[in-house]
């Protein structure tokens, strides 16, 4: 990934290491899968995950803690709580549709069902893919790690001004919005 490396033993200088401190557990993800998939009960999540009722109540504390989940009282009923995603909850779907792609492809062999699919046409979902400023889908061998001081400068030594990038998602956008 080019010439420069991201410095290893600085554990606070890259994300991963801070999301795997709040998700880095299987049973954080089951909790979040299930919140994907509509649970929001203490209850809902004990009997569906098949997880120890302590287990179940450390792990929901530290998604609420971490702001992943949201804990409130349920409208009907002021004594039950609910726990709902929040937006950065909400973030976390591309890393957990990668995660569940990727066993599909290198786990057992195991047919979807059910199907996640767009709800538009109701065909299956593409690939979790990487994706350049300007929509283009990128390989391992596509991406190189800079300082922000090098931000647009080349490997040839050409400059890529930051209007050059936005007219470049803006003109891709267009592209969309007339192909859709």
């Amino acid at each position: 990934m080019g010439e420069i490396r991201e410095p290893l033993r600085e554990l606070t200088e890259c994300g991963l290491p801070q999301a795997l401190e709040v998700m880095g557990e299987r049973w954080s993800f089951m909790i979040l899968r299930a919140s994907f998939n509509g649970l929001h009960h203490f209850e809902e999540f004990l009997s569906e995950l098949g997880i120890a009722r302590n287990i179940l109540s450390n792990r929901l504390a530290k998604l609420v803690e971490h702001g992943i989940l949201g804990r409130e009282p349920c409208a009907d009923d002021r004594r039950k709580i609910e726990y709902r995603l929040t937006p950065k909850g909400f973030d976390l779907l591309p890393a957990m549709l990668a995660l569940r792609q990727w066993g599909q492809k290198y786990g057992a062999e195991m047919a979807e069902n059910p199907v996640l699919v767009d709800e538009r046409d109701r065909m299956p979902i593409g690939p979790i893919s990487i994706i350049a400023h300007d929509g283009r889908v990128l390989g391992h061998e596509d991406l190189a790690l800079v300082r922000p001081e090098d931000l647009g400068k080349r490997a040839d030594g050409t400059c890529c001004a930051p209007s050059d990038a936005d007219n470049m998602v803006e003109r891709k956008s267009k592209e969309t919005a007339v192909a859709g």
